[in-house]
């Protein structure tokens, strides 16, 4: 072993040489060589993919997200808890009055003209509103015992209506089989004159079979005429 370090000396000063004086040769061995200080660092980690470290670091701000975010209740969770139910308290019909009047300001606004004129226009504003708030008659139904039930609509669901009477009592009317007639009085411009015409209430009609829709669908949906069986 030490002959080969020898030789290897050697070897070295002999490289040197060709390039340097004798001084210079003794000077750089002992100082870039023989006495060199070696510097020792741990293993650093092979250098990470830039995608797939965008990917690690995605999806760790998702699951803190998730972490963080409570998950959304099903709908069998909600009807347990019943989200869905109106409290005793609250099923009195005074207290859905002031969310009719809403309900007028609003289809008035959405009907503008077509208030007094009614057709088309109408008919394609009024298959795309919602209808929370709005005071509904059964005029006609498949079950004869549903007839005449109105009151204001509290809850606009896919398949039924759910009315609270003038009585204060709640009504759950399916929509299959069953025709609602709606009335919207005209506005009061105080003791301005106005003709017999323009003071009759816009009173139409709406077909349950058509209208099974939730009132979040029907805002997006659009509504094709179509000839229709049981008209």
């Amino acid at each position: 072993m030490a002959s080969n370090n020898t030789s290897n000396q050697s070897l070295t000063h002999e490289l040197l040489s060709r390039a340097h004086s004798p001084d210079s040769t003794n000077r750089i061995y002992s100082e870039k060589i023989q006495h060199r200080p070696l510097f020792l660092k741990p293993n650093s980690p092979p250098p990470s993919n830039a995608r797939d470290a965008r990917r690690r670091a995605r999806v760790e701000k998702q699951k803190r997200l998730k972490a963080l975010k409570p998950k959304p209740l099903s709908a069998r969770q909600r009807r347990k808890l019943g989200l869905y139910e109106v409290p005793k308290e609250g099923q009195k019909y005074a207290i859905f009055e002031p969310l009719n009047r809403l309900w007028l300001g609003y289809i008035r606004e959405i009907l503008g003209s077509e208030l007094y004129t009614g057709g088309q226009g109408a008919a394609a504003k009024l298959s795309a509103a919602d209808f929370h708030g709005a005071r509904v008659e059964v005029s006609r139904s498949s079950c004869p015992s549903r007839v005449g039930i109105q009151g204001i609509v509290i809850k606009d669901a896919r398949f039924v209506f759910e009315i609270i009477t003038p009585k204060s009592q709640i009504k759950t009317v399916p929509k299959e089989g069953t025709m609602f007639r709606i009335s919207v009085p005209p506005v009061q411009q105080g003791n301005t004159a106005k003709s017999t015409e323009d003071q009759k209430p816009f009173v139409f009609e709406i077909h349950g079979d058509q209208f099974q829709y939730r009132s979040a669908d029907r805002a997006n949906k659009k509504f094709k005429p179509h000839f229709l069986e049981k008209l």
